[in-house]
C-alpha cells in the first residue's frame, strides 16, 4: 500500500477547504503563518543563545571562584612547607631528637630559651599553622606543645605512611584533630577537619630518629570549602588521595543527592584515566555543573558543585518573556491586518471588476479608487498601462523596422570589406608583377589589420593575435620613416595564449610612433614589448620605446588622468573632453576598457624620462582562452 496516498489525499482536501475560504481570511491566515514561522525560529535561536548565555556565565563566575581557593591553598601550602623546612633544617632540633640519653637540666634550659622559642615563633608567624609537632624515636624529655615521643602515633596510618617515604612530603586529611597530649581520659576528638604535613628524619642517612608535623585546619587552609555558607548556589569539597571528601555539612549537595558522591568518585577516577572531566551532572530532576581543579602538590582535587537552580528559572523567566511577546505580537498583527483587509480587499474588487470588462474587449473608461497602499497604485499603473498600450505597439513596430535596417548595414558593410580585400590583392598582385616586394609586403600587413579590424566578433582576443596585429601595424608604418621602427618581443611561449582585450596593446604602439620621435634622431627607433607573469595569476605588459619621452609635469598630468579613470565618471567615454592633454587619449580609452572588463584594480601607469625613453606597464589579469578556433572570441572557460 502507498503511504503517500493518504497524505496527498488530505493536502488535496485541505486545499480545497481553504480555496473556498474568503480571501480576508485566507489573508490573515497566511500572515499568522508568516509571522509565525519566522518568530518562532528566532525566539528558539534567541533562547537557546541566552541558555547557553546563562550556563557560561554560571560557568565561568565558579571557575574564577575555584582558581581563587586553588591560589589561597597553594599559598598555605607554601606556608605549612616552609614552616617544616625550617623545623627540618635546625641542627639543634635535630640534635635533640636524635639524643640516646636524657639531657641535663642545663642543655634542656638551653634548649628551651633557644630553639624551642625558635620553633614556638614559626607557629607565631604563621598563626594559620594549629600545630608544630615535632616526634623523636628515642625517650627525650616531652616539652609540649611541641616536642613528643613517636609512641604517642605510632600506630596511626598516616605517621607509617610519612615514615615510609623517608623524607619526601607526606601530605594526610583528618576528619578530627585529635588530643595528643590526652589531658582527659576519653576525651572524644572534636570534629575539626585538618590537614597536615609530615616529613620523615633520619640522622644519619636511613637511621630514623623523629618525624616533623605542621597541622593546618580546613576552615583556614580552604576557607570556601568549611567556612560558612556564604553562596547557596555552590559548594565547595576536597577530596584526598584515598578519595575522602571534606566538605561543611550544613545544605550540602551530597546529603540531599546520594548519588552524587558516587559519580564525583567514578568522574575522578575517569579523569586520571583519560584526563576528561565531564561538568554536567543530573540527579532528581536538578541540575549540576561539577567544576573540578586539581592540586596536584597533595595529591587532592578541589570541586566546586554548582546548583542550576537559580540559572534555570531565570531561563525559563525569559522563556515565558518569549513566548508571551510572541502571542501578544501575533494577536496585535491579526487584529490590525483583519481592519486593514477590509478597506484593501474593498478597491480590490473594483478594480477586479473594471479589469474583467478591459478583457472583455470594452471600452475603458477609466477607474477612480481614493486612497494609496498597494491597490491605489495598481489602478494607477492600470491606467497609466492601457494609455500607454498602442505607444507600446508602435514602439514594438518601430524596434523591428530598425533590425531589420541594422542587418542591412551589416551586410553592406561586409560587402564593402570584402571589395577592399579583394581590391587590396589585386593591387599587390600588381606589386608583384612590377617587383615591387615592398609594396607587396606593405598591402599584405595593411590587410591583416583591415582583417582584425573589420572582424569585431567579440571583446576578447588572444595575445599572439595582437601581437600579429601590431607586427601589421609596424611594417606599414616603417613605410613612412627612412629610418624602420624596429619592434623587439619577450614574451614567453606559454604567454602567447592568454587572453587580453582586443586592440588594447596597439593605441599604446601607435601613441608611441605618433609622438615618440620627431624625424630628427640620429639613433635607431627601438619599440619593444615585454610580458612577465606577476604572483596571484597577473601579467605586467611593459611597452618601451627610445623616443624623446614626455616632460615631467605633462607625465604627472596623464597619470593622474589615468588614475581617475573609470573611478569618478559615471558615464563610460565622457572623460576625453575634459583634458587637454591629447598625448594620453588613446591610454585613457585603453585604461578605461579595462577597467570596465577587469575591475579597478587592474589598469595602466606611464614612466618616462625626457630625451630618453617612454614605457607604460600594463596590469591584467591572466586568463588563457580554451575551446577557442582562430580569433574566434567564443570561449568555454576563461577560468
Amino acid at each position: 500500500m502507498d503511504r503517500s496516498k493518504p497524505w496527498a489525499a488530505w493536502w488535496d482536501s485541505f486545499k480545497y477547504w481553504f480555496g473556498r475560504r474568503s480571501l480576508q481570511s485566507r489573508l490573515i491566515a497566511s500572515y499568522i503563518f508568516i509571522i509565525l514561522g519566522p518568530s518562532a525560529l528566532v525566539s528558539f535561536y534567541s533562547y537557546g543563545a541566552i541558555n547557553n548565555m546563562y550556563v557560561r556565565d554560571a560557568e565561568d563566575k565558579n571557575a574564577s571562584l575555584l582558581e581563587m581557593e586553588v591560589q589561597h591553598i597553594d599559598t598555605q601550602i607554601e606556608s605549612m612547607v616552609r614552616a617544616v623546612q625550617v623545623a627540618y633544617d635546625d641542627i639543634e632540633v635535630q640534635d635533640y631528637l636524635a639524643n640516646t640519653t636524657e639531657p641535663g637540666t642545663e642543655e634542656l634550659v638551653n634548649f628551651s630559651n633557644n630553639s624551642f622559642k625558635s620553633l614556638t615563633r614559626i607557629q607565631y608567624y604563621n598563626p594559620n599553622v594549629e600545630h608544630l609537632r615535632l616526634f623523636s624515636s628515642s625517650n627525650v624529655t616531652e616539652i609540649w606543645p611541641i616536642f613528643f615521643r613517636e609512641s604517642r602515633v605510632a600506630g596511626e596510618p598516616w605517621f607509617q605512611e610519612a615514615k615510609e617515604l623517608k623524607g619526601m612530603e607526606s601530605w594526610s586529611f583528618l576528619y578530627n584533630d585529635p588530643d595528643i597530649m590526652e589531658r582527659y581520659k576519653g576525651q572524644t576528638p572534636a570534629p575539626t577537619p585538618k590537614v597536615s604535613l609530615l616529613r620523615e628524619m633520619s640522622i644519619p642517612a636511613n637511621h630514623h630518629v623523629g618525624m616533623v608535623q605542621v597541622d593546618m585546619l580546613l576552615e583556614k587552609f580552604s576557607p570556601r570549602t568549611y567556612a560558612a555558607a556564604q553562596d547557596n548556589d555552590s559548594k565547595m569539597l576536597l577530596m584526598d588521595s584515598k578519595t575522602q571528601m571534606f566538605t561543611r555539612s550544613q545544605n550540602s549537595y551530597l546529603q540531599a543527592n546520594p548519588g552524587m558522591e558516587q559519580a564525583i568518585r567514578e568522574r575522578l577516577l575517569r579523569y586520571k584515566e583519560t584526563g576528561v572531566w565531564d561538568i554536567h551532572y543530573k540527579e532528581n530532576g536538578k541540575s549540576f555543573l561539577l567544576l573540578h581543579k586539581p592540586i596536584e602538590r597533595i595529591n587532592a582535587d578541589l570541586l566546586n558543585i554548582v546548583s542550576m537552580d537559580g540559572v534555570l528559572k531565570e531561563i525559563s523567566h525569559m522563556r515565558n518573556i518569549l513566548i508571551g511577546a510572541n502571542i501578544g505580537f501575533i494577536t496585535l498583527v491579526t487584529v490590525i491586518a483583519y481592519i486593514l483587509n477590509a478597506f484593501i480587499l474593498k478597491n480590490l474588487r473594483v478594480l477586479t471588476e473594471e479589469m474583467k470588462k478591459v478583457r472583455r474587449g470594452e471600452a475603458y473608461s477609466g477607474i477612480t479608487i481614493r486612497g494609496g497602499g498597494e491597490v491605489g497604485e495598481l489602478a494607477h499603473h492600470f491606467s497609466k498601462l492601457m494609455n500607454t498600450i498602442n505607444s507600446l505597439v508602435a514602439q514594438a513596430v518601430y524596434k523591428e523596422a530598425l533590425t531589420k535596417e541594422a542587418e542591412l548595414r551589416t551586410l553592406h558593410n561586409q560587402i564593402d570589406a570584402h571589395f577592399l580585400y579583394n581590391t587590396l590583392e589585386n593591387i599587390k598582385m600588381l606589386a608583384e608583377i612590377e617587383n615591387q616586394r615592398q609594396i607587396s609586403d606593405a598591402l599584405t600587413s595593411l590587410g591583416g589589420m583591415m582583417r582584425y579590424n573589420f572582424k569585431w566578433s567579440g571583446e576578447y582576443v588572444k595575445l599572439r593575435d595582437e601581437i600579429r596585429h601590431i607586427e601589421n601595424y609596424i611594417e606599414v608604418m616603417n613605410i613612412r620613416f627612412d629610418e624602420p621602427i624596429e619592434l623587439q618581443l619577450e614574451i614567453p611561449n606559454d604567454l602567447l595564449e592568454m587572453e587580453m582585450l582586443k586592440m588594447s596593446l596597439q593605441p599604446i604602439v601607435e601613441n608611441a610612433v605618433k609622438h615618440a620621435w620627431t624625424g630628427e634622431e640620429e639613433r635607431s627607433r627601438n619599440i619593444s614589448i615585454e610580458v612577465l607573469e606577476l604572483p596571484r595569476s597577473d601579467i605586467r605588459i611593459v611597452v618601451t620605446d627610445n623616443g624623446r619621452g614626455v616632460d615631467e609635469t605633462s607625465l604627472l598630468e596623464l597619470n593622474l588622468e589615468l588614475d581617475k579613470v573609470g573611478l569618478t565618471d559615471k558615464i563610460p567615454g565622457n572623460f576625453a573632453s575634459k583634458s587637454s592633454n591629447h598625448y594620453g587619449i588613446g591610454l585613457r580609452n585603453v585604461q578605461e576598457r579595462i577597467r570596465l572588463y577587469y575591475g579597478k584594480q587592474y589598469g595602466l601607469k606611464v614612466f618616462s624620462e625626457q630625451g630618453q625613453f617612454t614605457q607604460v606597464v600594463m596590469i591584467m589579469p591572466k586568463v588563457l582562452l580554451t575551446g577557442r578556433v582562430g580569433t574566434d572570441d567564443k570561449t568555454i572557460d576563461r577560468g
